[in-house]
């Protein structure tokens, strides 16, 4: 039995409040705990992805903190050579003295000589004077720890910069699900576009219904993971993923959302993950966009509002402000009575074309071919 709907436009979902492992945007909401202390140090082992993984106010102030720092130190070095030479102002200097840094007499130009070597400035002011050995050592050394943190700085910045999750911020999910007809069956839709013009190559989808579960020795499975097959209509892998596309799950007997009715969704507790994998077109990085939806999110009976024109010129057009919108169709109240009326119809149809075929008499001939016709005739002979 169908429930009819009134058709009117329903616009994008609001956002619930209810607490979901994975958020709109595709960050997951989870925590850890009773992390034993040694396990800390597995994140300085791995301090390239640490580094990378940070948040960028902790990259600037690690920027800032490593020059600084390496200029400090090595200040107090050459502070310390210039000491022990007596090269500073105040220290009694002997006719013939020979100074291992000129115009290095305190710890303000210390740190300013500091500077200058390993930022290659090369003012002029203040050099060495090749008299000490332990200068000529110094140099060398706090030449190649610049050059390292040049390096690493520059490293770290553009790998944050180049991250895939940057690109997948340009993909978006439509804010809402819908379930309606599709193709004579009833299916769950969601949309998905790249507002990139370049192409997400290899594009697969699919998505994860989780849920808590009881099994039946009476264990408690918290987070429960289904596979959620979704497809389009050119099929589920190597997406042409270049305008916007509404995927689709067939809500069949092997379906999870298969009990469910148009009443009994909002009373539900489960949450939908949708993945998406692709490789950049423009920089080769795989990257995956996430969003999930719970059933408050999911609208039974409607359907999304088409979005692609063609323009006068001849280009195709997406109107990005009916993406989330969707309108009122007619749809089955639940997957049941879909399939009650969908048999009913069938034997309906097959008993009619039975009834067509008992009541009719005689030889199709839509041609009006000659052809001989066989059959018994009673004669009598008077």
């Amino acid at each position: 039995m169908f429930k009819l709907l009134q058709g009117h436009i329903q616009p994008a979902g609001h956002r619930s409040g209810k607490t979901r492992l994975v958020t709109k945007d595709g960050r997951c909401n989870i925590e850890f705990g009773n992390i034993e202390y040694s396990n800390h140090f597995a994140y300085l082992m791995d301090f390239w992805t640490t580094f990378v993984e940070i948040r960028w106010r902790f990259v600037l102030l690690l920027f800032v903190a490593s020059f600084t720092g390496s200029w400090f130190i090595f200040s107090l070095l050459w502070y310390w050579i210039a000491k022990s030479n007596g090269d500073l102002m105040g220290q009694n200097r002997t006719d013939g003295h020979v100074q291992c840094v000129d115009n290095v007499n305190g710890l303000t130009t210390a740190f300013l000589y500091s500077l200058e070597t390993q930022t290659t400035i090369g003012y002029g002011g203040r050099a060495l004077t090749g008299h000490c050995a332990g200068t000529v050592a110094l140099i060398i050394i706090q030449s190649l720890i610049g050059v390292f943190i040049n390096c690493f700085m520059c490293g770290v910045i553009l790998a944050k910069i180049s991250l895939p999750k940057k690109r997948a911020k340009t993909v978006t999910f439509s804010d809402t699900a819908v379930i309606c007809l599709k193709k004579g069956s009833l299916c769950l839709l969601i949309r998905v576009a790249n507002l990139r013009k370049t192409l997400l190559i290899g594009s697969q989808i699919y998505g994860k219904l989780l849920r808590t579960t009881t099994t039946p020795d009476g264990e408690t499975i918290i987070l429960d993971q289904m596979d959620i097959d979704f497809m389009v209509d050119a099929g589920k892998d190597n997406l042409f993923f270049v305008c916007p596309l509404t995927l689709y799950h067939v809500i069949n007997r092997s379906s999870p959302f298969y009990e469910l009715s148009a009443d009994s969704l909002s009373q539900q507790d489960f949450e939908l993950v949708v993945f998406l994998d692709g490789t950049a077109e423009s920089t080769s990085s795989t990257c995956q966009v996430r969003t999930s939806y719970i059933p408050q999110e999911i609208q039974w009976g409607y359907n999304f509002l088409p979005i692609i024109s063609r323009t006068k010129t001849g280009k195709y057009r997406v109107d990005f402000s009916n993406f989330s919108k969707s309108v009122q169709v007619t749809t089955p109240h639940c997957v049941h009575c879909f399939e009650t009326d969908y048999n009913q119809k069938n034997q309906n149809s097959h008993s009619l074309e039975n009834h067509n075929n008992q009541e009719k008499v005689g030889i199709d001939n839509l041609g009006f071919q000659v052809i001989d016709i066989h059959e018994s005739v009673d004669m009598t002979k008077m």
